[in-house]
């Protein structure tokens, strides 16, 4: 969540607890139903922050609300594809996202298997665009992140830790053994990146998405092409080894920007994709 969400949901809380505060002045049976419906607000409200992929295309199908992200095109009420009219031919475009990786290092993991992966990446990536029969668009966002910003993450990521493992070594049992070599596991793991950036590895972000558009004549026709073209996109890309899942909600119109202008920050668009994964 970065610091424009932060402070909508802080101002949005801020009317739940203007609330509480003047419940004494309702009276006693007014005072339990103000309450019980200012704790509601704070649930939807919280939701609609952290679900909105979910929250946000359920009320826009329910009420048949559409968006126009742009001349010419419309953002369809179930809010998974954006659809545009071109002398009576739709074309209908989504999107796919391909795992989101917060961070990337030369040496993230010791898996034996690594190499074999990375040998056998090229035939698998033309298998895939083989087994297609249309057009798409694979994108990679990268860029480098500040390093000092990161280990100070890791570190408190790893003060964390720390403080869990202080608190299971006080415990007893089988079942607190098993957590603390969880926990101790987990530190090794941040301490080896913060020594890595320690020894001059530079960390970068990535995000990768698919975009793929179908044509219909008639806007039904052109959306039902989508799904299914995305459909097959997803069974293709299995073979990669990624996880993909179909892009809903404000996040559609966000990918659909990167179209005329990249983004300011990665941040900007791993804090969306962050709610989804």
């Amino acid at each position: 969540m970065d610091e424009e969400e932060i402070m909508y949901l802080a101002f949005s809380l801020l009317v739940v607890l203007i609330v509480f505060a003047f419940l004494s002045s309702f009276g006693k049976g007014w005072s339990l139903l103000a309450a019980i419906l200012a704790v509601i607000t704070a649930v939807i409200i919280i939701m609609i922050n952290w679900a909105d992929f979910i929250i946000f295309p359920f009320f826009t199908k329910t009420f048949g609300i559409t968006f126009q992200p742009a001349r010419d095109y419309n953002i369809i009420k179930t809010q998974d594809a954006i659809v545009k009219n071109v002398n009576g031919l739709f074309y209908a475009t989504g999107f796919l996202t391909a795992n989101v990786f917060s961070y990337s290092f030369k040496e993230e993991q010791n898996d034996q298997d690594i190499e074999s992966k990375l040998l056998a990446a090229p035939d698998n990536w033309e298998k895939a665009v083989m087994s297609t029969n249309f057009p798409f668009k694979f994108h990679v966002l990268s860029a480098g992140n500040d390093i000092q910003q990161v280990r100070d993450e890791f570190e408190g990521k790893r003060s964390y830790q720390e403080f869990q493992l202080s608190r299971m070594q006080q415990k007893e049992g089988a079942a607190n053994e098993s957590a603390i070599t969880e926990i101790r596991r987990n530190i090794s793991v941040i301490q080896a990146k913060i020594d890595r950036i320690s020894r001059g590895e530079k960390p970068v972000s990535s995000i990768m998405y698919i975009e793929t558009t179908a044509v219909g004549v008639s806007e039904k026709a052109a959306v039902d092409n989508l799904t299914a073209q995305i459909k097959q996109l997803q069974i293709s890309m299995s073979s990669l080894d990624l996880q993909i899942s179909r892009v809903v909600g404000r996040e559609l119109y966000l990918l659909f920007k990167f179209n005329f202008s990249l983004p300011w920050s990665i941040k900007e668009v791993e804090s969306q994709f962050s709610k989804e994964g």
